[in-house]
């Protein structure tokens, strides 16, 4: 990867649905080897794929917190039944596993505090793998490049 590729994926990051034609005139190349280049790095798997990037508020969940999840036992299957439960919580928008004091950092999306409680007390506080949770409310986002 050169220095045209990084360009790339820094246009490509910021607009996602930039035509070939105004990504190759920003980059400094001719269409055909920009989108060569283009080819080139989603077939290597330096570009994954696109998506639409969503507006928690503009969908209804204008309540966002990161969590941090420590287990109650350190074993593969609780591990797995955590990550199963959590898969089917559409609050949950991220999960990772993570080292440190705490197993799991989560990022949850509600409507509002209310929303949040419910799912607090009533999904993730029920898992009988869970033997911490701790919410971290994000109050503001300055700064935001998850794609």
């Amino acid at each position: 990867m050169d220095a045209t590729d990084r360009r790339i994926l820094r246009a490509l990051t910021r607009n996602g649905r930039i035509s070939n034609l105004e990504l190759a005139e920003e980059v400094g190349l001719s269409p055909s080897a920009c989108l060569r280049r283009v080819t080139t790095l989603e077939r290597a798997g330096v570009i994954a794929g696109y998506r639409a990037v969503l507006n928690p508020e503009a969908m209804g969940a204008g309540f966002v917190a990161y969590v941090t999840v420590g287990l109650s036992q350190h074993t593969k299957a609780a591990q797995e039944a955590f990550e199963r439960a959590i898969s089917q919580s559409p609050e949950v928008r991220e999960c990772h596993n993570i080292t440190g004091a705490v197993e799991y950092l989560l990022r949850v999306e509600a409507a509002d505090l209310a929303a949040y409680k419910h799912f607090h007390t009533e999904v993730l506080g029920t898992l009988p793998q869970v033997a911490a949770i701790t919410s971290y409310v994000v109050m503001g986002s300055p700064k935001n490049e998850r794609g």
